[in-house]
């Protein structure tokens, strides 16, 4: 049998001239598509080289996201595009400490060199005050720290 593969799923014809199977072709890139690529790919390498001012984590665990956490970071991000601030990291990672899952969701910030606050039982609205008062304030917002 010329001009065919056999395996045994399925037997593909080759095309005669070039012995690829058919349908083996990739779109052609042109030099006006690898120029947007380039821009596009300059644009997120320069993100990543504005100095990190302050560092927002959303603890989503199994308990964050039953308590909304997924609402808490979609509202840091929203507050974090208002604001126009790219120095502002916002991070999703698990729950620090399994036991406290009474007050998710808690989202943890890191301005420079300072320790960290950890805030509990956060809703969108209450993301928003932390975000215009500790973040762009300089003012940590006691009333929803945990202790």
């Amino acid at each position: 049998m010329r001009g065919f593969i056999r395996s045994y799923r399925t037997t593909i014809p080759y095309h005669r001239t070039r012995n690829k199977p058919y349908g083996g072709n990739m779109a052609k890139l042109t030099t006006d598509d690898l120029k947007q690529i380039k821009e596009k790919t300059a644009a997120e390498m320069a993100l990543r080289q504005i100095p990190e001012m302050a560092r927002i984590t959303v603890h989503i665990g199994d308990c964050g996201l039953a308590a909304g956490a997924r609402e808490v970071l979609r509202s840091f991000m929203e507050e974090q595009a208002k604001a126009d601030r790219r120095d502002i990291r916002i991070f999703a990672a698990d729950c620090p400490d399994p036991e406290t899952c009474a007050n998710e969701p808690k989202v943890t910030i890191r301005t420079g060199d300072d320790e960290p606050v950890v805030y509990g039982n956060v809703t969108p609205e209450k993301a928003k005050e932390i975000f215009a008062g500790h973040l762009l304030g300089g003012q940590v917002v006691t009333g929803y720290i945990l202790q």
